[in-house]
Parts: C-alpha cells; structure tokens; sequence
C-alpha cells in the first residue's frame, strides 16, 4: 500500500481501499524549446533536456527559479520572497541537485531526466526503494506541502476539521473507525473515544467499495475547507446509536492533555500525560504539565505516546530534560545527528559544526514563553511510556535519547513505527519539501530503531515491558484503560499478568482487545506531525 499526500495530509482513499497511488502530480514538464548543443546535435537526455546522468549543479544554480514566482513579503520572516520567474524544469532541477547534495541515501536514488515529470511526481522518484530487514520500505517519509500551509500548521496548529481524529482500525470492508481522541478545542458534542463511524452523509462506510461512495468518505472524514457540514451515524460502545450533524472549523491541537495524579498500590503516586503532538504549542504546555507534576510528590511517571507521530526534536529534547533532570544529562548527548558520507563534521545545511543535541535545560522560544528560562524537572529514574504503532520519529527520540544515559524506559502497548530520522523542511517556489536528511543515534551511539522499539522484545531495539492492543472501550487516562492499567501493574508487581484479563471487558467484537499483539489503528494526521524535524537557525 502507499500513501498519497493532500495539503501533507494522508488521504483516506488510499487506505480504505488499499489502490496504490502516487502523491498529486503538477508543475509542468520544462520549457518547450528544445535545446542544442554547441555543434548543434540534441544534448544528451530526453524530452529536450539537458539533463546529463550523474552530473549535478549546485542546488543554488537553480534555487528560487519559479514557474509561479511569489511577490511581496512573507509573513513569516517579514522579508521579500527570494522568487524568480523561471519554469518548472529550474524547480526540477533544483530539487535533483537538492537531493543528490542532502538525501541520506543519495547513492540510491535512480537517476532520472527531470523533463519527463511534474515537479511533484519527479519529488517522488527522488527516494530509495531499499527495504527494512522486516521487508519495510526504508523511507515512507517523503513528502510535501504548500508553505503557508506548513507554517500555519508548525507553529500553531491550526488545521481545519471538527476536532476529532479518527482511527482506522480495518481499511478494507467491513471497515471499522473510531474516535481515537478529541481535541480541548473541539466543535462541542463530538461523538467520545471509541464511537464506530457506520455512515458518512449517507455512505455506508462499512461496506462502500466504489470510487465515488470512497471520495464521498474521503471528503467527509477530513474537510478542505472550514464551513462543510457533514452527517455523521456513529455506534457506540454499549451498541446504541448516535447521528451528529458536524461543521468544519479552524481546529487549534492540543498536544498536552490529561494531565493528573494517579493513587496506585502501595500508596504510590503515579503521574500522567498524554502527549499527542511535538509542535510549537507543546513547549509552554509541557513545561506546565511538569510545573504542575513536580509540586504533586509523584513517585512514578506515565507518558502516553501512543498517538505522537513526532514533530519538533527539540521539544522531545526538552521533555527528555524535564523527565530525568540535570544529574544524568548535563553535559549528555541527546541526539547526534548523522547525514550522509559527504557530511562528517559540519551540518551541511546550517554550515555548523556537528555538535550534539544536548538535553535542553531551558525554553527555546517555540512557544509565547521567552528563550532561556529554566524547565521543571521530575529527576525520574525510570519512566512508563504507553506506544503503539503511531508512535514515531520525535517520540522515538524520547525513548532513545533517555535511554542513552541509562534512565529505564518501560514500553507498554505495541511496537513503535521506527523513523529514526529526519530533516529540515525546505521551501522552494512556495513548497516546502521533507525529504530525510539525517539519522540520529544517542550518548551510545545507538540508532538503528528502523522496524520500531518492541515492549519485551529481544535484540537492541527490544525495550522492558508488556504488549498490550490499545483499548477503545475506555477514556484516555483513565486508570482501567488497558494500556494504564497494565503499566499501573507493572509497577506494582513487575508483571504482565493484567493484560491477559483486561479482554475479559465486554466489548463490541471487531474493538481491538487489550492484552492482544494486533496491529494498533492507523491514525491521520498532517504528515510533517509524524516525523523528526529541526528547523534552520
């Protein structure tokens, strides 16, 4: 199965009918004048190109060389756009160079005349077609989205939609999806976690299997435009019926959520988070989730990843801090990144030296509070963290980097997505491209997480803990959801033994069971919110 990307978003037409399809094409195919060389003949290469395999111009040769050059200025920087009139060959062109100066695997991107493709199709074919030892392709991380769009969305995140994300538990009929979570800031009246989506404005969603009836889907589960009101007939849990009358707004994530104390066994105090997003906002709401942690006296901590996708690394950096405080990672490496072979001592794309990521002890500026002030710290010598196979990228980086300086991490739920790389977003004519960059290893050197870190798993990647199939019967937090429940466990008897009874809950009979070793539910998100990502200085 592939993916194809709508405004960075991963439709739901190539997973509800698994058709195999490639990301929007666009852009042209170069300019129409055939160009000669100097005695004359037809240059090497096809379509009127000039194109020469295995030759490349610096990407600067054709940086800002537009088909539809930007004027004015840029709202984020407040500065002019860099945009030239140019074609989309110069836009092809300097995406070849680009990759061929940057990408981590260079060396195995096939080399191809830019001429015979859209820009957006070329983009494409810049990647390896390599596979993981699992049989995984190595790279499912390549993508694009309108630039405004990305700094709307990064530094806010605001997207448009009801507030609510959905989980896809089977993508082919009979399907099934459910209400994974809410937004805090969520169209009031949104149908509560768990809640089965049967019909979408009349579209069976179970059993619909024609192009059109999936289009219907598609345009109902995630809206282009805020103002589209879409009927929604969802089961709930106890088997009852509910219809929803739902209009698309600008929808604020909220990426911190849950945050309380728990009263486990023994009188121990347990604390808890769920952590959805590593975007901007996530700075001040984490360094007040700790804030707030830190004065309650908590004896043990539960981070609830499963459904963080990634983002920013350095806000994984900063909670990393907050966690285990200044003893273990002063002076520590929290990530060093590695790019490919050109690149063994300066950032290729900062210029700077390649230092490591240290545990960030202070804000950074992401969010409204200002650069330099100390963060909490819980100085936790062991951590729970609750995954799955959303969890991805920045969030990996957490359980790695803490890892690296001998904090115990203890994984309950499913394997992680394995995305230990990364990139710095690039804009170019009014796109801004995410192709990997980087890999990162922690203060061990240790980064080969590609096939995802695995509760109770053997090998390097293999972390203590249990499995345990993520449970939609019960609310986030709550201390008899079956991941929680088994970690609460956990702590109390070393043991696993929960998850084997936690099936016994009654439960419609396509939920995944808790105590199961099923595949979690793919979940939609904008595709820059599920990876690693550093921005330019």
């Amino acid at each position: 199965m592939s993916w194809i990307f709508v405004r960075g978003v991963k439709t739901v037409m190539s997973v509800l009918l698994a058709v195999t399809l490639t990301a929007c094409g666009g852009g042209g195919g170069g300019s129409s004048a055939a160009p000669v060389d100097d005695d004359g003949s037809p240059p090497v290469g096809s379509s009127g190109s000039t194109w020469q395999p295995n030759n490349f111009l610096p990407s600067e040769t054709f940086a800002n060389q537009c088909e539809a050059p930007r004027g004015g200025v840029d709202p984020a920087t407040g500065l002019l756009y860099p945009d030239v009139a140019g074609t989309a060959l110069d836009e092809k062109n300097w995406l070849r160079s680009w990759s061929h100066e940057l990408y981590l695997w260079y060396r195995e991107i096939e080399d191809r005349d830019p001429a015979d493709y859209g820009v957006e199709e070329y983009f494409d074919l810049l990647v390896t077609n390599e596979l993981t030892d699992s049989g995984a392709r190595k790279d499912n991380f390549h993508f694009y989205m309108p630039t405004d769009e990305w700094q709307a969305m990064s530094q806010s995140g605001v997207s448009v939609g009801y507030g609510v994300q959905w989980a896809v538990i089977e993508s082919r009929p009979p399907r099934e999806i459910r209400v994974a979570y809410r937004e805090t800031d969520a169209i009031p009246g949104l149908p509560p976690r768990g809640a089965e989506v049967i019909e979408v404005n009349g579209v069976d969603v179970v059993w619909a299997g024609d192009q059109e009836s999936v289009n219907q889907l598609n345009a109902g589960f995630f809206p282009d435009n805020a103002g589209q009101v879409t009927e929604f007939t969802v089961r709930f849990t106890d088997g009852s019926l509910g219809s929803y009358s739902l209009e698309s707004r600008e929808v604020i994530a909220d990426p911190v959520q849950h945050v309380k104390v728990l009263e486990a066994d023994m009188g121990r105090r347990v604390g808890y988070l769920l952590f959805n997003d590593h975007i901007a906002t996530a700075e001040k709401e984490l360094r007040d989730a700790i804030d707030q942690l830190t004065g309650e006296s908590i004896d043990d901590l539960v981070i609830d990843l499963r459904y963080n996708g990634g983002g920013y690394l350095a806000i994984a950096s900063q909670l990393a801090y907050m966690i285990a405080g200044n003893v273990p990672t002063a002076g520590r490496t929290f990530e060093q990144l590695q790019f490919n072979d050109k690149y063994s001592e300066v950032n290729p794309v900062t210029g700077r030296p390649l230092d490591p990521i240290p545990f960030y002890s202070t804000t950074l500026g992401f969010s409204e509070l200002p650069s330099g002030q100390p963060l909490p710290s819980l100085g936790m010598a062991r951590v729970y963290v609750l995954t799955g196979g959303n969890t991805c990228s920045a969030s990996e980086a957490i359980i790695n980097g803490l890892r690296g300086v001998d904090i115990e991490v203890i994984q309950v739920g499913n394997k992680t997505c394995g995305k230990p790389y990364g990139f710095y977003p690039t804009d170019n004519c009014g796109t801004t491209w995410f192709t990997i960059q980087f890999q990162g290893v922690n203060e061990k050197n240790f980064g080969e997480y590609s096939d995802g870190f695995v509760p109770a798993g053997t090998g390097s990647a293999g972390v203590p803990g249990c499995v345990v199939a993520d449970d939609f019967l019960s609310p986030l937090g709550d201390p008899s959801e079956a991941r929680l429940a088994v970690a609460l466990n956990y702590m109390a008897t070393g043991s696993c033994q929960l998850a084997a009874t936690a099936t016994a809950k009654s439960a419609p009979a396509r939920v995944n069971p808790a105590g199961g070793t099923q595949a979690d539910a793919e979940l939609f998100k904008p595709a820059w919110r599920e990876n690693r990502i550093l921005e330019r200085p």
